[in-house]
Formats: structure tokens, sequence, C-alpha cells
């Protein structure tokens, strides 16, 4: 395949960089970051906020650029994977940048790189650094992609960083305990430096990590916490550090388990020193913000969809507590598919309750779980094959749950899923 430029289309760009480097995920930081000296992209704004976690990630990210933005910053984030278009991970002002000014950063990567290997990852990575850096933002937001502290987005020095709930995940690169990982997230900590933990029971070697480096840590029941009011029909929370904010409005997002997420935004946002921020931005904040993918909602004539990128037993089961807070539904049909890394069962045995019939689509791709391995699966999980249909494409998947007489179709199992979904539903529309 011949180099890409400038005139090249995106879509070009990103196919060259796929086959650039043999390895989809190659961690350590070495490579890029000799990159990024030679594009001078470390310090990409004056402030810098890095998000690790398992899950929350994105949504977090979606909350600190929406309370951030709405108090007058110009904010960059940085977001991974994408759901439709790769534009969607870089975005200013939580608005993707356009396909010129990513093929630009592309452009001058691939004259500084020299002989240095990178990764699809590496090199979207550098793209969002040097697209920062030159637009003259107050924060960048940076979401880790895989781990923490051998990802390439830690090559950067955040000035805070927040950790989301951590859960068993990417074994295979993480290792498979959740003191091992916790250690991983904690690698984006610096040393001194403010970091948030917004998961309730935080592996011990991350706290062992953050005492080492003298970080300024806070975490979610010891210093700070969340609360549901009893006013206003339980629409109110509030937000309970050393000083309380009451009547906070309900995240726009969908989910209990969103409260936690705002709680740890709100931790990092009200102790740290540099950003000013009064309670009308907060506000505006928590009701505009939007994260695609996650409880996403579609009404299609008489069908309800639900889509989430619950990908893991923990996201799962987030998905299943929403699922059970919901009014009755007879029917809902589940489109399931998972990539062949993941512990599928307890995803299974997290919906089965909810769920009445099954459609199971293979993805396609290195990592795709086989038909008949999802078939498995279910029955592993006490589902009868009578309930479940397999599909051999999302595009069959969504053609034929549309015609079904059923009241709801819940799509889910990885961000791929939601991915191929979403793209045949507005192909249909």
């Amino acid at each position: 395949m011949n180099k890409p430029s400038t005139a090249s289309s995106l879509t070009e760009w990103l196919d060259w960089l796929i086959q650039l480097h043999a390895q989809e995920i190659d961690l350590g930081l070495e490579r890029v970051t000799e990159v990024a000296n030679r594009l001078a992209v470390l310090k990409p704004a004056p402030v810098v906020i890095t998000v690790a976690g398992t899950n929350g990630k994105g949504s977090s990210v979606a909350l600190l650029v929406a309370i951030l933005t709405a108090a007058g910053y110009r904010v960059g984030s940085y977001t991974s994977p994408h759901l439709l278009h790769f534009n969607e991970r870089i975005q200013i002002n939580a608005q993707p940048v356009s396909d010129q000014v990513i093929k630009d950063a592309f452009a001058a990567i691939e004259a500084k790189r020299q002989s240095t290997k990178l990764t699809y990852f590496e090199f979207a990575t550098l793209a969002a650094l040097s697209i920062f850096s030159r637009a003259n933002l107050d924060v960048v937001v940076l979401e880790v992609g895989l781990g923490g502290r051998l990802d390439a987005v830690n090559m950067v020095d955040a000035d805070a960083t927040l950790i989301t709930a951590i859960d068993v995940d990417h074994i295979e690169w993480l290792g498979s305990d959740r003191e091992q990982i916790g250690f991983e997230k904690a690698g984006v900590m610096r040393a001194g430096q403010l970091s948030v933990c917004s998961d309730r029971s935080p592996p011990q070697r991350l706290l062992q990590h953050a005492a080492a480096l003298n970080v300024d840590l806070a975490c979610l029941g010891r210093d700070f916490e969340f609360e549901r009011e009893a006013l206003n029909n339980n629409q109110d929370w509030c937000f309970v550090a050393k000083e309380r904010i009451d009547n906070l409005p309900m995240p726009a997002l969908l989910g209990e388990f969103q409260l936690q997420n705002a709680a740890g935004v709100l931790a990092l946002l009200t102790k740290q020193q540099i950003l000013k921020l009064d309670r009308q931005a907060i506000e505006v904040g928590l009701k505009t913000v939007k994260h695609p993918g996650r409880l996403q909602t579609i009404q299609l004539n008489h069908q309800a969809w639900l889509l989430d990128v619950a990908h893991n037993p923990q996201s799962a089961k987030a998905l299943a507590d929403y699922l059970a807070q919901q009014p009755v539904i007879t029917k809902r049909l589940v489109i399931f598919a998972a990539l062949n890394d993941k512990d599928q069962a307890p995803m299974v045995k997290a919906i089965a309750p909810y769920a009445s019939e099954w459609l199971l689509v293979e993805l396609g791709g290195a990592r795709s779980t086989p038909l008949a391995d999802l078939q498995a699966v279910l029955r592993l999980c006490g589902i009868n094959d009578d309930q479940v249909w397999a599909m051999d494409s999302m595009q069959h998947a969504v053609s034929w749950a549309k015609k079904q007489d059923i009241n709801q179709v819940l799509v889910y199992g990885s961000f791929i899923t939601v991915s191929q979904a979403l793209e045949e539903l507005a192909w249909m529309n």
C-alpha cells in the first residue's frame, strides 16, 4: 500500500496505519515518546487531566468536558475506541475535528517518525496531542486506551488523574487479578500531584503506589461520597466532600452508576486549584452531557432499542442493574456479540433474567468469537436453544429484529457490537 498524503482520504490513512505495525497492541512508552519529543507535543495545554480505569472512563471524560466547557474553557478530549467515525476520538469542546485536521497531523507525524514503528493507537494518540498543541486550549482530557502505566497516553505528565471503576479485563496484557490491574492503572499518577479514584474498593497496590509517590489521592467512600436526595421525586443528588453540594441535577447519562462517575469528576474538579468553576457550570454540564453507546436509546416505530457497550462482567452487571429498575417488559430481544478475550459467561448471566430471546452475531475480525462458541456460552448459562438464533452478520440481525413483534431490542457485548448495530440502524433510517 502506498504511503498516503494530505490529499488522501482519512480512510486511506487509517487503512495504511493498520498495516504499518504488525501488532495491534505494543505496550511501552519509549518509541512513542521519542516521536512525541520530535513533535514537541508533550504539553498540549496548560492543564492536562488523564482518565484511567476499566469501566466509566468514557462517561467520566464526557462529564469533565461538559462541565469544563460550560465553565467557558476550551477543552480538547481524546478517547477510544470510536463508534462510527474516527473523528469521535479527537474533539474540541465536544465537537469532532475535521478529516483534514487529522490528516495534516498524520502527515506531520509521518515526517518526524523516521524509522520508528508506531501502532495505530500510538499514531492516533500523537495526532490528538499534535492537534491539541496547536489549538490554543485551556484543558486537555486524555482517556487511557489500555491499562495506564505502559499506555501511549501516559507519556504525557498529567496535572491531575482520575481512576474509575477497576475490574479484571485484558488479562493477557494487564494481569489476571484486580491488584495487578490496579497497579497498572495507578501508573498514570505523578508524584505530588492530585489523583481521584472513583472505585469504592480500590486495590491495595493502587493505594500503596499512591503513597510511595506522595500522591494527593482522594477515594470514593473515604474522602468523598454521593447521596440521593429525597426531594423533587428523587431526581436530585448531592456531592459530599469537605463541602457539600446539594440538590444537583441527575446526569443526563442514564443509569444509577453514573452518579459514581459524576462524583469522581466533581471530586477532581472541586479539589484542584487551577481551574475556576461555579455551580452553574456544574449543573449545565450534568444536564447536557452526552456519551453515545452507553445506554443509548433509539425509538423505531413500535420498538425501543437500547444499545450499551458493556463488554466485561462489571459493566454487564451495571447494565443489568439498570434493566432491573425499568418497567417490566414481557418481550425483550437481545443482540449479543463479544470478543474472544472476554469473560463472556458472567456477561450473559447478568442479562439472562431480562431476555426472552437472543440473537448471536459473529462480528468478524481476529478477536471475534465464533457463533458456535457464543452458543456454547449461552448453553453453559442455562439458556435453551429454542430461545437463541445465530446470525451471520449484524445486518441480518438488525433486519430480523426489526420485523419481530417485540417491545424492546437490547444490543450489548462490545464497542464493535454497538458500532455495527448503529451503522445498520442509521442505514435503515
